[in-house]
């Protein structure tokens, strides 16, 4: 029984640390509605249309006379299928390495392992973001994130133009769950630039947490590798996207007595720009 409640103490320990590591390492996910799924097909509906246009049918919304027919007007969707993947891993210790080694090796593996999973679900969903934005915002030559030419620079003019595109379409970024997301390439770029530390919107987070690590023009900046090179977004969090999670993150350990333990982790679900117009891609953002 000793032995038994050993492993099962252990196991206890591995699942925590594997889901607390993961949890920490997702950035993008963090952006996301999670929805359950049942499903191995999951079909959506993606909207098309935005708010600041009329959309009334027979009549206009604005000044409907007296007991005239109300306008019906409807959202605008289009039929999206997405099938769920898994994403796993599992990694090995030995015996010897987690009970005598120098290094903390057990959670080393823990670490890597749940970086692993975390980026390649970040992954998809940036992939989704950039196939499916609405909004789409080209930085005109010469006047790239690290241009040659210093005065061309303003990154800062770049995420308010991104800002108004959402806002033209009746998508507000401004209140409160507003992101601008980019790699660490942009990311250097656009923090060392003068006009961006001395804006008074600028303020550098205490805590550096999911990626999160300043704000600016009321915007939270994520630094995330996932995001393709030459290009940034500028999105509404739980408004643009949805994760649908099939499966929330498992964690088992199989024992090999004497020998090795393995740790085995995977979690199943797939992105969705279930409101495309709540994100702007920026393109162009290199030289």
């Amino acid at each position: 029984m000793a032995n038994d409640r050993e492993a099962d103490l252990r196991y206890d320990h591995i699942d925590r640390a594997v889901k607390a590591a993961t949890t920490l390492s997702y950035e993008l996910k963090t952006l996301c509605t999670v929805d359950s799924s049942s499903a191995w097909t999951e079909t959506y509906f993606r909207e098309t249309n935005d708010d600041s246009t009329d959309g009334g049918t027979g009549s206009p919304i604005k000044g409907v006379p007296q007991y005239a027919p109300f306008p019906f007007f409807d959202v605008t969707e289009t039929k999206v299928q997405s099938v769920i993947q898994k994403y796993a891993g599992e990694s090995i210790i030995s015996l010897e390495a987690e009970q005598n080694a120098t290094l903390p090796m057990l959670q080393r593996k823990i670490f890597r392992l749940s970086r692993k999973i975390a980026y390649q679900v970040d992954s998809a969903i940036e992939s989704e973001i950039s196939d499916n934005a609405g909004n789409t915002l080209a930085i005109a030559a010469g006047s790239e994130w690290d241009s040659a030419t210093l005065a061309n620079r303003n990154p800062v003019k770049d995420f308010l133009d991104a800002i108004q595109l959402l806002r033209a379409d009746g998508y507000d970024a401004l209140k409160g769950k507003g992101y601008i997301v980019m790699n660490g390439t942009d990311y250097t770029n656009v923090i060392s630039n003068s006009k961006v530390l001395n804006h008074p919107t600028y303020q550098s987070v205490s805590a550096v947490e999911n990626g999160q690590v300043a704000r600016l023009v009321g915007l939270t900046i994520m630094v995330s590798e996932t995001v393709t090179a030459d290009q940034a977004y500028v999105l509404i969090s739980k408004e643009a996207l949805t994760w649908k999670q099939a499966s929330a993150l498992t964690v088992k350990t199989i024992e090999d007595p004497g020998k090795s333990t393995t740790i085995r982790a995977w979690e199943r679900g797939v992105p969705q720009m279930v409101v495309p117009n709540a994100a702007c891609k920026i393109t162009n953002t290199r030289a």
